[in-house]
């Protein structure tokens, strides 16, 4: 049977998603902070049948010894930003299909906040709402925006992130029973209090105030690739977004996740794989080129210096070219410095910076005409095994996105690769599923926690 490839689009709330482009002429830098701008771009994805539209986003932005460079505001280096979340519903109230992937950290949030707004979000666009669970992102600045004062490392921020997940899991799935909202007229009942759980965690005590929603917990995504992000994608994600950018190496990632999924008692074909890519396409090859070289020309070696700053808190300037990557240590962004050097073992920090350049934190770079960019997505999926692309732009406005639909989306259908999602909810159409798949984690926990050896309040033994 053909695999239908699930196709979603990345995006930032930022006047360039990514390296400076907001001054060309099919650049956002007069619409990103427009609400019609986006309600645009979610018609024209939902009307060609994308899975679901994915906003990245990060409190902080980038940062060089605790300051903000110059080039960050002057350029727009992922800076100025709005929240995306906020924005949603409008964009939901506009489409009927597309689904909408909203980034949220469990650093500087709190679980009982972040469920609520998540079931909220479900709720109003009746089950279309996923969230990508990050630890954190240019993690320095947010701790210092939040005053944050004892920072944790890589590795226990993963920690910290499993116990955050697990609060919220609790929450959505075992606060209310499923009948347990009546809303009985007659008998003036809205809600049966017998089959209502106080949840009972150390981060958070309580009946959830939310009813279930179409979905109860949001299709969940993570992009780390870290190892110890990995693990955690490998226990928790539905839906983990990578960024491939050679096949073996993205038959590789998915052979691993898939297997450490087992590991943790669930099956591996739950947890779907998607990766980014960046098309340049053309009615001609020699156009599709020269859009191309026409992108790279816009992106500066000292702005991608600041912007794998900001990511890695690693400042190139500072470190001698001749050092490999895989000697470079940092506990903010692991999941990138861990992609250049398992790629490249033999990479040194000199060929990074014009790597990053053209590629930045991309995936697979597609370049040419209709049916040359078709056969090379097809020879990306059935080689590595993934199971969607998340479109990324180029020069930032929707014109990489229209070029798709227009010229290769056509060709996906006609080859019964691509077509529009069924079912109603955005985890219908990642996984065929309404709910949490049966081998899920959530599912083996409780509304109350067990409950540490150790008392909080004592330090002796419970």
């Amino acid at each position: 049977m053909t695999q239908r490839i699930r196709l979603g689009v990345f995006e930032m709330m930022n006047p360039s998603n990514g390296m400076p482009t907001w001054t060309h002429p099919e650049g956002r830098g007069d619409d990103w902070d427009r609400l019609e701008y986006w309600v645009d771009l979610a018609r024209d994805l939902d009307a060609a049948g994308f899975d679901f539209l994915f906003f990245a986003d990060t409190y902080g932005y980038a940062t060089l010894d605790g300051r903000m460079p110059d080039e960050v505001a002057a350029h727009g280096i992922q800076f100025p930003a709005l929240d995306p979340m906020l924005a949603i519903a409008a964009l939901a109230r506009e489409t009927e299909r597309l689904g909408f992937v909203v980034t949220s950290p469990t650093t500087v949030e709190k679980p009982y906040g972040t469920a609520r707004r998540f079931a909220t979000l479900d709720r109003l666009t009746g089950g279309r709402i996923g969230w990508n669970v990050v630890t954190g992102s240019s993690q320095a600045t947010t701790d210092e925006l939040f005053g944050v004062t004892s920072a944790l490392s890589h590795d226990a921020r993963y920690d910290a992130a499993d116990v955050f997940l697990d609060t919220c899991l609790r929450h959505w799935e075992h606060s209310w029973d499923d009948d347990a909202e009546r809303r009985d007229r007659a008998a003036g009942v809205y809600a049966d209090p017998r089959r209502l759980h106080r949840v009972e965690t150390p981060a958070s005590r309580g009946v959830f105030a939310v009813p279930p929603t179409p979905q109860r917990t949001p299709v969940l995504f993570q992009a780390g690739t870290s190892d110890r992000g990995r693990a955690y994608a490998a226990r928790n994600a539905e839906a983990v977004f990578i960024q491939g950018q050679t096949v073996e190496g993205a038959a590789a990632h998915v052979r691993d996740i898939r297997a450490q999924a087992v590991a943790h008692g669930r099956d591996g074909a739950d947890v779907a794989v998607i990766t980014g890519m960046t098309v340049t396409v053309a009615p001609t090859r020699a156009e599709a080129d020269a859009l191309r070289a026409e992108y790279e020309a816009l992106l500066g070696h000292d702005d991608a210096a600041v912007m794998f700053a900001g990511i890695t808190g690693l400042d190139l300037t500072g470190i001698g070219p001749g050092t490999k990557v895989v000697d470079l240590r940092t506990d903010l962004g692991q999941t990138l410095v861990q992609r250049y050097a398992r790629e490249d073992p033999g990479m040194r920090v000199g060929d990074i910076l014009d790597a990053f350049r053209t590629r930045a934190i991309r995936g697979f770079q597609v370049t040419g005409a209709p049916d040359e960019v078709a056969d090379e997505i097809e020879r990306i999926v059935d080689g590595s095994g993934i199971d969607g692309i998340m479109l990324e732009p180029t020069f930032g406005g929707p014109g990489a996105y229209r070029a798709f639909i227009e010229l290769v989306l056509p060709i996906l259908v006609a080859r019964g690769r691509a077509g529009a999602p069924e079912g109603a909810t955005l985890r219908e159409h990642v996984s065929g599923r309404t709910r949490l798949a049966p081998a899920h984690p959530a599912h083996r926990l409780a509304a109350v926690a067990p409950q540490p050896a150790h008392s909080a309040e004592n330090g002796e033994s419970a």
